[in-house]
C-alpha cells in the first residue's frame, strides 16, 4: 500500500516545501521591513526569498522530472527519489536559512535525487520509444 503511494506523497511533500517557502518569505518581509514589491535590502531576507525562488525554479524541473520517471521507468523509484529530492530541498533550505555556504549539502541531495528521476523517466521513455 504505501509503495503505490510515494509519488502522491512525494508531490505532497514538495507541495508542503514551495507553500512553507512563501510563508517563510512573508514572514522574512515583516521581519526586516521588505515592502512589496522589493526583493533586496536586508542579506537575511534575501536568503529567505532565494530559498524560495530556487524551491520555484528547481520544481519546474522536478514535476516533470518525478512524473516522467513514475510512467516510463518505475513509480517506486520515482517516489523514492521524489521523496529524497523534498528532504534535500528542507536541507538546502534550512541551511541556507543560516548562511549561504550552509546550502551546499541539501543542494547536492536534491540535485542528485532529481538526475535519477530524470534518467529513470529518460531511460523508460526512451525504451518504450525503441524497444516497446
Amino acid at each position: 500500500m504505501l509503495l503505490q503511494n510515494l509519488v502522491p506523497l512525494a508531490v505532497f511533500g514538495a507541495i508542503l516545501v514551495l507553500a512553507w517557502t512563501v510563508f517563510e518569505v512573508g514572514r522574512a518581509r515583516g521581519r526586516y521591513g521588505i515592502k512589496a514589491p522589493a526583493v533586496t535590502g536586508h542579506p537575511d531576507f534575501e536568503r529567505v526569498f532565494r530559498v524560495q525562488m530556487n524551491t520555484v525554479e528547481q520544481s519546474v524541473l522536478f514535476f516533470p522530472a518525478l512524473w516522467l520517471c513514475a510512467n516510463y521507468f518505475r513509480a517506486d523509484v520515482a517516489g523514492i527519489a521524489g521523496l529524497v529530492w523534498v528532504f534535500g530541498r528542507v536541507w538546502y533550505a534550512i541551511g541556507y536559512y543560516r548562511a549561504a555556504a550552509a546550502r551546499g549539502a541539501g543542494f547536492m541531495v536534491s540535485s542528485l535525487a532529481f538526475a535519477a528521476l530524470l534518467a529513470g523517466g529518460g531511460f523508460g521513455l526512451i525504451k518504450q520509444l525503441f524497444w516497446g
